[in-house]
């Protein structure tokens, strides 16, 4: 039999082939999602790490828990993610069956801009009430002086800093608030989003983070690794105990404990305002949603891989990052 020979360009044009036909096998197994802020540092580690060890890419938009339950209902990405798990009439509203997955466990902080004030600020449950409700209005109030009797507390306004989009890190503070106000609770009540009395709105922990940053007397509610990154001053708190507690990986991970038990009923436990000695109180778990029966079969296998990885190998690298 004759060999054939080959010119180069056509050598060219075949070995140009194999490798769009490689790249688009490779680009198959690539992922999509969208949603939360709140767990977004360590997300991020995580698909940076996962893509150099497997070769499987994570696109993720940190564009906040609302905006992720609707691209995932829209099925426009391989799952979401919510700090704020899916109520019973949001899982009736989907479009197949949808599992949560919990990744890690967050503090959400009380973070403030008060100049010549530093760390150390206590602030009890009846004092961050009020601020959010606008009765507190200045940073020497009574109800905030009274706990801070070591602190020199200015005169200044209070500028309230909160979300302006749908938000898994507003699910879990102003869940938080319903719990230790009832006049919150009636007035305003929990959710993603909600009706706030006062404040000024920033998009994502990021943005909220920035509006702190910005104004002098800035006071808002954003994880705990935002404000250690952004280097922003944040408040102990005082527990459902009575004890002022900082949020560290060690408070949260006490107000999670407790949760293990409900957990193994229903998934979507809260854990804000938990009782213990140690607990932080505004501590909360955040999500990954995926449908239980992928929409593409490789993507799918691709998705359980990664989801078994991030809730075992992953977790060795959440605590430098708070969580």
């Amino acid at each position: 039999m004759k060999a054939i020979t080959l010119s180069p360009v056509t050598r060219l044009v075949i070995s140009l082939a194999m490798l769009v036909m490689a790249l688009s096998t490779c680009w198959a197994l690539d992922l999509s999602g969208a949603g939360a802020t709140f767990p977004y540092p360590i997300y991020s580690k995580w698909f940076d790490i996962y893509a150099k060890q497997t070769g499987v890419h994570i696109n993720y938009q940190s564009i906040g828990s609302g905006g992720g339950i609707k691209n995932l209902q829209a099925k426009t990405v391989d799952f979401g993610a919510s700090d704020a798990p899916l109520s019973d009439a949001e899982i009736a509203g989907m479009p197949a069956p949808v599992a949560h997955i919990p990744t890690v466990a967050g503090a959400v902080v009380i973070a403030y801009n008060l100049p010549g004030v530093g760390k150390g600020l206590r602030l009890t449950p009846d004092a961050i009430a009020g601020i959010f409700l606008g009765e507190i209005t200045k940073w020497n109030d009574p109800r905030i002086a009274a706990v801070n009797t070591n602190l020199r507390l200015p005169a200044t306004a209070i500028t309230v800093a909160r979300r302006a989009d749908g938000s898994g890190t507003t699910y879990i503070f102003t869940h938080y608030l319903s719990a230790i106000s009832g006049t919150w609770a009636t007035k305003v009540g929990s959710g993603k989003s909600v009706n706030w009395p006062v404040g000024t709105g920033g998009k994502g922990n990021e943005g909220v983070a920035g509006v702190i940053k910005e104004i002098p007397g800035g006071i808002g509610y954003i994880e705990l690794a935002y404000a250690v990154q952004n280097a922003i001053t944040y408040a102990n708190v005082k527990n459902k105990s009575g004890y002022f507690i900082e949020p560290t990986i060690a408070s949260t991970s006490s107000a999670a404990a407790g949760a293990v038990g409900d957990m193994k009923k229903d998934i979507r436990v809260s854990i804000v305002n938990a009782p213990g000695r140690f607990a932080y109180p505004i501590s909360g778990f955040t999500y990954l949603l995926v449908y239980r029966t992928a929409l593409d079969g490789s993507k799918g296998k691709a998705l359980k891989a990664f989801l078994k990885w991030a809730v075992h190998n992953g977790q060795q690298y959440t605590g430098s990052l708070l969580y």
